[in-house]
């Protein structure tokens, strides 16, 4: 016969709803409390509480896009260079439409950077 062997104990990939997360945070860090016997009585580590705090002080915002709406004003002399939308990428490049350009070019081009 082969051996078996049983773990007991808490499942270590827990998951914590946002309200239980605002509890432990809000008992951790009120006054007199230490973190570390608030951790211990919720078997969670320190550094997650911290990370808990970190998320829920500073929420990091969504990236997104941005409505554009193009216009075809007519009123662009040749020669002018001035960009009208500037697009910033991620990885350091940059993206000029100039003001003079087609309005289904500037449409192509935003179409492409989605």
């Amino acid at each position: 016969m082969g051996q078996v062997t049983l773990l007991t104990g808490p499942e270590r990939r827990r998951r914590w709803s946002d309200d239980e997360r605002l509890r432990i945070l809000q008992e951790a860090f009120s006054p007199g409390a230490c973190v570390t016997h608030v951790a211990r009585r919720h078997d969670v580590w320190t550094a997650l509480i911290y990370t808990w705090r970190r998320k829920f002080c500073r929420p990091e915002p969504e990236p997104g896009f941005a409505e554009a709406v193009i216009t075809d004003e007519g009123g662009c002399r040749p020669g002018e260079e001035r960009p009208a939308i500037v697009v910033d990428l991620a990885r350091g490049g940059r993206v000029s439409i100039t003001a003079c350009a087609p309005p289904a070019l500037a449409t192509a081009v935003l179409k492409a950077l989605r």
